[in-house]
């Protein structure tokens, strides 16, 4: 847990750069600028990072940024599985999916991790920076302007009521960010037809492929293999979850183990919808990512849904981005809005590529039936195209989703701070 104590009610803050959301892109960037000298204050509304059912799966891009800050090995160590490569099984027949093996990195695998161990590690780290501060229990509820420039947020904290006041205020509060919806920003949605339900399952038998997504009878559920437990999605389509609660909970157990037999035994874990949990797939992105003294990154300007996994790690780039093109100017004091486009300039392009191919393949997979409770379709000239092409698609595919468009790398330096300037007044 955090050992700073948070202000009081009625106290204000003064730092460079506050970042509002403790997320994957939030922490990077807080992690990363401490790191660069600039003092950082990143905002987290929750006690701790103990939050199930998130993005889970680490890609070789990540592990790569990991590498390069010498933080790889004890990353490894709170690792579950390492995948060289991913399998789908339809109707019974496995097919291979994506592979990473050639890929130009160190790590040529992806890693399934606790999120809330991947955020504990970067928190631990980022804390040897005098810099640094992560105030938990922390949330940012209004966005403060000096006429239109962004100039801080009003907290409410464990303390009470506080106000940082900030050079920059960077919004990384995720799919369901307030910070966009106060800023004004322009969202741009597009139409996703399904839900995922999330829920856990013991493993009484052994699975040992690298399956993540099985179909069968046109249903798909996708199991990500954490030890001793899978943690199950099953793809819904969007809006119909009151419908299946009204069929019963055995209903619902009878339409996980249809899809996978092996978690017969497991799937009576499930004994109330307490342990069921909605997650509303969103596919979105803002139009202006940049205003003065106001940034956004992650979920926050470009909300991904779950094909390929990829949400976690475009996020992790989007810090690194920041990081490298921010740095300095917080550092001396000389950010510009231009300063800022220069990252949306950088990472709107590779978000957007992929949330086009996200679009394709929901079009693919769950376009073909628009009714309630209708299962998956997917064309007899879908599957002969995979089968005919699949050695160049499982490259490509595992390029993709393991580097995403546009890789980042660690440039800004680690330096000292030139002074501590968080303080209360």
């Amino acid at each position: 847990m955090d050992e700073f104590q948070t202000p009081g009610s009625g106290e204000s803050v003064t730092t460079r750069c506050c970042v509002v959301g403790g997320g994957p892109a939030g922490l990077f960037l807080g992690y990363l600028l401490g790191r660069a000298g600039v003092d950082v204050i990143v905002l987290e509304k929750h006690k701790d990072f103990l939050r199930d059912f998130r993005g889970d799966t680490i890609h070789p891009s990540t592990l790569e940024l990991m590498h390069e800050l010498g933080l790889l090995d004890e990353f490894l160590s709170i690792t579950d599985k390492h995948l060289d490569s991913l399998n789908l099984n339809f109707e019974g027949q496995q097919f291979e999916g994506p592979y990473f093996t050639h890929l130009p990195t160190k790590c040529k695998f992806m890693t399934v991790a606790p999120q809330w161990d991947f955020l504990n590690m970067l928190a631990r780290h980022a804390r040897e920076f005098p810099n640094f501060q992560v105030h938990m229990q922390s949330k940012a509820t209004k966005l403060i302007f000096d006429g239109d420039r962004g100039v801080g947020v009003k907290v409410e904290g464990l303390n009470g009521d506080y106000e940082i006041h900030a050079d920059l205020v960077v919004g990384a509060d995720g799919r369901g960010s307030e910070m966009r919806i106060d800023a004004g920003a322009e969202i741009i949605e597009k139409g996703i037809p399904i839900d995922v339900l999330w829920f856990r399952i013991s493993k009484q038998a052994a699975v040992t492929d690298n399956t993540l997504a099985r179909i069968r009878e046109g249903r798909m559920l996708i199991t990500i293999d954490r030890g001793d437990y899978f943690q199950t999605g099953l793809i819904i389509h969007k809006g119909t979850f009151d419908e299946l609660k009204q069929e019963g909970i055995e209903a619902f157990r009878n339409r996980v183990v249809g899809i996978l037999p092996t978690l017969a035994d497991g799937v009576a874990d499930i004994d109330t919808w307490d342990k069921v949990h909605l997650l509303t797939v969103q596919l979105n992105h803002i139009t202006n990512w940049a205003k003065p003294g106001l940034l956004f990154i992650g979920d926050a300007a470009h909300a991904m849904s779950p094909v390929g996994g990829v949400g976690v790690n475009l996020a992790v780039q989007d810090a690194v981005a920041a990081a490298n093109l921010l740095a300095d100017p917080l550092y001396n004091g000389t950010l510009t809005l231009d300063d800022l486009k220069r990252v949306q300039q950088r990472r709107e392009g590779p978000a957007l590529k992929m949330q086009r191919l996200q679009v394709f393949a929901h079009q693919r997979l769950f376009g073909g039936h628009t009714a309630p409770g209708k299962p998956i379709s997917i064309s007899w000239g879908v599957r002969k195209f995979a089968k005919l092409f699949a050695p160049i698609l499982r490259r490509k595919a595992g390029k993709i989703i393991g580097l995403g468009f546009l890789q980042e790398h660690i440039e800004c330096p680690q330096r000292a701070p030139k002074t501590v300037e968080a303080h209360a007044k």
